[in-house]
């Protein structure tokens, strides 16, 4: 019963983890060919959304999702435009009512603000509007490509059966197989799948998660070596019969 449920959580260890390094593939697949912003089409979209409201000037970069690590945006600039406070949350509500007018999809709200936010998607477009107490930001960023959330579901799932079946192969075998391929495997890719989730319970599926590995390869991929050389040293010392020195006895 122990060796069971031994195997049974080296089946779910393996899924959660390559099935979350999938996930992440499948965001850099799906996300593949985004076009950057355009700087003039994001002027003429801010002036529909808060007509007659003259920002106080407007700015472009990278968006870093996870922190100094790797910009989000599928690897595109944002655009974006600054505008004074207004009293109570008129710019917010301004920007929701034309929104719905012009016929951006997906409206929602974005909390965290004094006045809850707004994101929604048109022509190959993210709108973020945040409104604070000292100003006002509308943000444009490239959306996320048609079948994105799909395509990065599947390389998900095909990752998590990767993984279950690699682990559940490694679980069959004699000690300390199991134990050596789970803990080479989990020190090399819990870091990137614990920044992955942490972005995921923020911002759902509408960023990619692959900046975020491509930033940690220069460190995981030597040190997937490093540790994969050393599990082998170790697995072939284990497997070489002991030698015993006994006393030698002769005949004459």
């Amino acid at each position: 019963m122990r060796d069971r449920l031994r195997q049974v959580a080296m089946v779910l260890l393996g899924a959660a983890l390559f099935g979350t390094a999938g996930l992440s593939l499948g965001s850099w697949y799906a996300g593949r060919g985004t076009a950057p912003v355009n700087s003039a089409q994001a002027q003429t979209m801010a002036a529909e959304l808060l007509p007659g409201t003259e920002p106080l000037g407007s700015s472009a970069g990278n968006n870093y999702l996870y922190g100094v690590l790797a910009p989000d945006d599928f690897g595109s600039p944002f655009t974006e435009f600054h505008y004074d406070a207004a009293s109570g949350c008129t710019h917010s509500e301004s920007v929701r009512r034309n929104a719905t007018a012009l016929g951006w999809q997906g409206s929602h709200r974005v909390a965290g603000t004094p006045c809850d936010g707004w994101r929604a998607e048109r022509d190959g477009l993210t709108a973020t509007f945040t409104q604070m107490d000292r100003g006002a930001v509308l943000r444009f960023a490239p959306a996320a490509p048609d079948g994105y959330v799909t395509v990065t579901l599947i390389a998900a799932v095909l990752g998590a059966a990767a993984g279950a079946a690699l682990f559940w192969l490694a679980g069959r075998r004699r000690p300390p197989v199991p134990r050596l391929v789970g803990t080479l495997v989990t020190i090399v890719l819990l870091p990137g799948v614990v920044s992955t989730w942490q972005g995921l319970m923020t911002n759902g599926l509408t960023e990619p998660a692959w900046p975020l590995w491509a930033a940690l390869a220069p460190v995981l991929v030597p040190l997937a070596l490093v540790l994969l050389l050393a599990g082998l040293i170790f697995y072939r010392s284990r497997r070489e019969p002991s030698r015993v020195s006994g006393p030698s006895t002769s005949q004459l």
